[in-house]
């Protein structure tokens, strides 16, 4: 008797032990648990640690509270300017209320992702391309707003928001390329004729001063020499001043040579004609003088046309 009752209470213990063992639950330090006793919501919420559940009555589900980070499948639309892209995003969220993320929504996670998608493509029919492109902040908060409000009641939070990346057609990417371009261009160019305009301005400082010295103006012209002779593969060229050219040539031409005077047929010159502007001043010039000379020649020095020449000897004797 003693026996049976011995090992009663023996079956009795066991089977409380493990009925105390089938309600035992840890609950993890990023984890909450929410308690469903015979389907009906329990307000405490257990919290880290061991906590005990009634067995086959109480039902414990636990709820991750970490930060939740999930990709967003990339989404094709056509934005406000008809363009057609394909942007991917990711979003950051977490559970602030485990109760509300397991009676208000079935799973919050998939709740959240096409909440997440149906929100980008509406932000893509509202931007323009360049707001795509280079606006990306206003863009993620905007998403982050329209995703935010219907999560709230399912005990989820936003916590951020981001644009991955976005995927252009090649046509429009060679577009953008030449657009590019063509901007780079018109700014070099810009600042070429700035640069030139800038240039014209101090050459034309330096010529000023260069006319008041013309020295300046030769040593120039050695300083380009010497520049340009430091290249021994190159062929130099040596450009020449139009003074200097012009002054070389009045030294290589030779003095007009004075005329000489007619002289008569006695071979006697004529003294006076040469004499006469020796005694006029310099400033009048050496010829007129030599053409007076000679035309006050008497007219009977030179024989006329068709006379004998042996009456002019005659004459003469």
């Amino acid at each position: 008797m003693v026996e049976e009752l011995v090992a009663a209470g023996v079956s009795v213990a066991a089977v409380g032990i493990v009925y105390a063992m089938a309600g035992a639950r840890v609950v993890k330090q990023y984890e909450r648990g929410v308690v469903l006793r015979l389907g009906q919501l329990r307000s405490d919420v257990r919290g880290p640690g061991f906590t005990m559940v009634v067995p086959f009555v109480d039902k414990l589900r636990k709820v991750n509270m970490q930060i939740v980070t999930m990709p967003v499948p990339a989404q094709e639309g056509i934005t406000r300017d008809n363009v057609t892209v394909r942007v991917d995003a990711v979003v950051y969220f977490k559970v602030v209320d485990a109760a509300d993320a397991v009676i208000q929504v079935e799973d919050y996670q998939f709740a959240v992702s096409q909440m997440a998608q149906t929100s980008l493509r509406s932000i893509i029919g509202k931007s323009d391309l360049d707001d795509l492109l280079s606006n990306r902040e206003k863009l993620n908060q905007g998403l982050e707003l329209m995703i935010d409000s219907p999560a709230m009641g399912w005990g989820v939070q936003i916590d951020r928001v981001e644009i991955k990346d976005v995927s252009l057609p090649e046509t429009m990417k060679r577009s953008m390329a030449r657009q590019a371009e063509a901007d780079r261009e018109r700014r070099a160019r810009v600042i070429n004729a700035d640069a030139e305009l800038q240039a014209s301005k101090k050459l034309a400082e330096a010529a000023g001063v260069m006319s008041e010295q013309p020295a300046a103006l030769q040593l120039r012209l050695l300083q380009t020499v010497v520049a340009v002779a430091a290249e021994k593969n190159s062929t130099l060229v040596l450009p020449f001043p139009v003074e200097l050219l012009r002054f070389l040539e009045r030294a290589q031409q030779p003095a007009a040579p004075a005329p000489e005077p007619a002289r008569p047929s006695t071979g006697q010159p004529v003294r006076e004609s040469v004499e006469q502007p020796v005694e006029q001043p310099v400033e009048q010039p050496v010829e007129q003088p030599v053409v007076q000379s000679v035309q006050e020649q008497p007219s009977s020095l030179t024989p006329p046309l068709g006379s004998d020449p042996e009456e002019s000897k005659t004459r003469q004797d």
